[in-house]
């Protein structure tokens, strides 16, 4: 018994290239572009419908955050480094472990406040699913955080000097 497959048909893959757009617009300019395109109609719909006082503060953020927009598509994605990341990695760790402690806190105090006739084990079994949402947010800011700390030192210390 011959178990070897023998295969008769060529097997030529055609390696096709995508065309690439004509411009090379940055990712940050996308979208201050899209988010003008939506915030502008908005905002000159309900000036009129608000308080002048109110209407003006609009229009005044509308202009903050256009400058600010335009500023920030002038940032290159491409110069910046994983050292510079650490801190928003970290932020974001702890901002997950963080929230999701909070929504715990918050669930536990609103079973106990509405349904003090239930114990733990019974909350736990009725608001199973907010608990996972809860723990879940908390054990995703705990990778993000472990995966910081096992980042090799060496290349910030590089920087550094």
């Amino acid at each position: 018994m011959d178990f070897e497959s023998k295969t008769t048909a060529p097997t030529a893959t055609n390696n096709v290239e995508f065309p690439r757009l004509a411009t090379s617009r940055k990712p940050l300019e996308i979208l201050r572009n899209t988010e003008a395109l939506l915030r502008r109609p908005t905002v000159a719909k309900l000036t009129p419908l608000l308080p002048p006082k109110l209407g003006n503060s609009l229009q005044i953020a509308s202009t903050i955050a256009d400058e600010s927009l335009t500023s920030l598509a002038q940032v290159d994605l491409e110069q910046i480094s994983d050292v510079e990341l650490q801190p928003a990695r970290i932020f974001m760790g702890l901002s997950f472990v963080g929230f999701g402690a909070l929504m715990v806190l918050v669930l536990v105090l609103y079973l106990n406040t509405l349904h003090p006739e239930l114990n733990t084990v019974e909350q736990i079994q009725q608001y199973w699913y907010q608990y996972i949402w809860c723990v879940s947010l908390g054990v995703a800011g705990m990778f993000l955080l472990g995966r910081e700390a096992m980042r090799p030192q060496h290349q910030a210390q590089k920087v550094k000097k």
